[in-house]
């Protein structure tokens, strides 16, 4: 069996950079705030005083702890942030993020083995911004994909040894739905991100060619995917189809992010496929406009497949709450809300999400096998 910590957007930059102990520059060019500690003093409104500086561990709070207790084997989250001092400002863009190079560490806190970088952040500030976040990451010791400095090596894959010999492999891409600019893609020429220009079949045909390159028996795969709007519960019957389709190709699990909160779940021929993981960490505390949708409320994602088949053995999820930019278990009532807001969206992908007693949700599949 293999274990994997399934992380939604983690949002390390703006507001949460302030309050680690090496805040970068906090000059923006947003609408209507220009000073990234504005969303700091957004959440102190909100929820009360924030120490300043804070350690390294504290935009994770107890989600730390449930990562040791569950021990998986593999940590992969889609990090939505620039690791840069340098680059300028990428233009016709509402909104920017980067954390100094020297808060690492935060990211390092939680032992991540992948970072998938296919999103609409990661050129925030243009090429030498992705340049040294790519440096930084490597310095520290933290795979990557989805980005690379040409389009070889945006495309290549992480890769993951595990204890028993098998391995992880990660593909990161993302889409153009998801607000990443079209002409962020790297080419033979130029540094970019692995873009695929919308979830057709072509696309998933061109990516199982590429799977079949570097799979080896044994293997399991992980395709993580930035597509789709930031709000909202509905799937495109294309996402469905080119979701079915990287599992019908050999990949074992969709990781899909892009939406600030959670979306539907589904298990097609016993593989796991996840719409939305909603955010993780982040600076979103205190802005109104989308309550509704309860984006305060963040999932750690813990699914288990068979190591030598990727069928799915089991998927929980431990809900937490965003408070003070630092994660707290959420309450009784808000994961019982959380629920079912899952169990009915899901229903449509013959998929139920169940509580239990410890306060995790699990996953209960109507139907074995695939679910048209």
């Amino acid at each position: 069996m293999v274990t994997l910590f399934l992380g939604g957007d983690v949002m390390l930059g703006r507001g949460v950079d302030q309050i680690l102990p090496h805040p970068g520059d906090p000059a923006l060019r947003e609408a209507y705030i220009r000073d990234a500690r504005a969303y700091v003093d957004l959440a102190e409104v909100a929820n009360g005083p924030i120490p300043r500086p804070v350690g390294f561990r504290w935009p994770w709070g107890v989600a730390l702890q449930v990562l040791d207790d569950a021990a998986p084997d593999v940590r992969v989250v889609n990090l939505e942030t620039a690791v840069t001092s340098d680059g300028d400002f990428a233009p016709d863009k509402d909104v920017h993020y980067r954390m100094s190079p020297a808060n690492l560490p935060c990211l390092a806190a939680a032992r991540p083995d992948v970072c998938a970088l296919a999103n609409n952040h990661a050129l925030d500030f243009g090429p030498r911004g992705l340049h040294e976040t790519l440096d930084a990451l490597a310095d520290a010791g933290l795979r990557t994909a989805g980005a690379g400095r040409d389009e070889v090596r945006a495309r290549q894959p992480a890769i993951v040894p595990l204890g028993a010999g098998g391995r992880v492999l990660v593909f990161s891409f993302g889409m153009p739905s998801s607000g990443i600019p079209k002409n962020w893609a790297a080419t033979g020429q130029r540094a970019g991100v692995n873009v695929l220009a919308e979830p057709s079949a072509a696309a998933a045909f061109a990516f199982a060619d590429r799977l079949r390159q570097v799979r080896q028996q044994g293997d399991i795969t992980v395709a993580s995917v930035h597509w789709g709007p930031n709000w909202g519960y509905d799937v495109s019957r294309s996402e469905v189809r080119f979701a079915h389709a990287l599992l019908d190709a050999g990949v074992d699990v969709v990781h899909g992010h892009s939406s600030h909160h959670p979306r539907p779940l589904e298990v097609y021929r016993d593989k796991f496929i996840l719409y939305g993981c909603g955010d993780l960490v982040d600076d979103y505390e205190g802005i109104g406009g989308y309550e509704s949708y309860r984006d305060d409320l963040r999932v750690l994602y813990l699914v288990s497949v068979e190591a030598d088949t990727g069928r799915l053995i089991d998927a929980r999820m431990v809900p937490l709450q965003a408070r003070r930019m630092r994660l707290e278990h959420a309450s009784p009532e808000d994961t019982e809300w959380l629920r079912a807001v899952l169990d009915r969206h899901s229903r449509e992908f013959g998929t139920r999400v169940d509580g239990g007693p410890d306060g995790t949700l699990t996953l209960r599949p109507l139907h074995a096998g695939q679910h048209a």
